[in-house]
């Protein structure tokens, strides 16, 4: 592991209750831990909601890969594009 850097600076929390990390931090999610009173620790983090974790499962995973493998395989292609159409509005 390479050396561990710290950097340190002085911030205000403003009136509000926030502070400043900076502009290369902008729209970033963070988590916030409070390890005790007066102590945090803020880690940039991606958060997953509940009802897209499954995107991340190796089977979500092999899935996708099968699919993008067909697509190569199988290109689109305007043959039957009229035969398409008229079953689609058949259906609705």
């Amino acid at each position: 592991m390479a050396g561990l850097t710290t950097q340190s600076s002085v911030k205000v929390i403003g009136a509000n209750g926030q502070i400043t990390l900076g502009k290369q931090f902008a729209g970033r999610q963070v988590l916030i831990e409070e390890q005790e009173p007066g102590v945090w620790l803020v880690r940039i983090a991606t958060v997953i909601p509940d009802n897209e974790r499954w995107l991340h499962s190796p089977q979500a995973a092999a899935d996708l890969q099968n699919a993008l493998a067909w697509a190569k395989t199988n290109p689109p292609a305007d043959t039957s594009t009229d035969a398409v159409l008229e079953k689609l509005n058949a259906q609705s």
